[in-house]
């Protein structure tokens, strides 16, 4: 895969050095041609030059590139050679990197991002994974905001102990992609029961994290004095369709 790499910081540098140890083909545009002797990357291409002129644009040769990654410091930078990536030389896949939050509402297919990242509510995210036990957590925006993948910590006391999935009606719009149990990666099936501190991780639209989160909810299991349960659950021995497809 040619990964083209726009701003080689702290941040450009790292993502090259990880590309490069999975054999990808890099190529990095930076304005200070002194980058180049300190950055320690061997293997990498490079060319010197603004990356918000279509001149080095077209000398890099982007329209080749899968992916094209705008990871400078600064915001209208990152907007400017996402658009020009995406609308002059088609590129498949643009990724913005977001350095103030304020702007984050720009990143999207209007500014021709694909995948913005935003680092400050990326790691305000895996701060709250660690810590949050019985609350749904974004961890990342995909699709410009449309979608998102989320994680869920059970309680120990979680209603949804005992249940298989395949018993839980999800929400049409999330899916169950994976379940975290004693550090090892399940796929879930249908068949799998849910146990206390399972990490439930979700691809889910961001309407439907708000229903997802009342599906979870600890105040969702309140049942009535008749035993009722909560809405979205069904008995473990409830009948579930015989197809072999998984509907999230």
């Amino acid at each position: 895969m040619k990964v083209v790499i726009v701003g080689a910081g702290s941040v450009g540098s790292s993502i090259a050095r990880e590309l490069l140890a999975h054999k990808h083909e890099i190529l990095l545009i930076d304005l200070k041609p002194e980058v180049i002797g300190r950055s320690g990357l061997r293997g990498a291409h490079w060319l010197v030059g603004d990356a918000c002129e279509l001149s080095t644009l077209q000398g890099a040769k982007v329209e080749d590139a899968d992916v094209v990654v705008s990871a400078t410091g600064d915001d209208k930078v990152n907007l400017v050679v996402s658009l020009l990536a995406k609308t002059e030389f088609g590129v498949g896949r643009t990724v913005g990197r977001v350095n103030n939050p304020k702007n984050d509402w720009m990143f999207n297919d209007s500014w021709g991002v694909d995948v913005a990242v935003n680092t400050p509510q990326l790691m305000t995210a895996l701060v709250e994974e660690a810590v949050e036990i019985g609350d749904l957590v974004r961890l990342l925006t995909l699709q410009t905001g449309v979608s998102s993948i989320v994680e869920f910590t059970v309680p120990h006391d979680s209603h949804a102990i005992g249940l298989t999935v395949g018993a839980i009606q999800w929400p049409e719009d999330a899916t169950l992609v994976a379940i975290l149990r004693d550090h090892a990666p399940i796929t879930p099936s249908r068949d799998d029961v849910i146990d206390g501190g399972d990490e439930l991780f979700f691809v889910t639209t961001i309407a439907a994290e708000d229903e997802l989160r009342a599906l979870l909810s600890p105040d969702s299991a309140e049942a009535s004095d008749d035993g009722d349960r909560p809405e979205g659950v069904q008995p473990v021995e409830a009948q579930v369709p015989e197809d072999d497809g998984f509907d999230g």
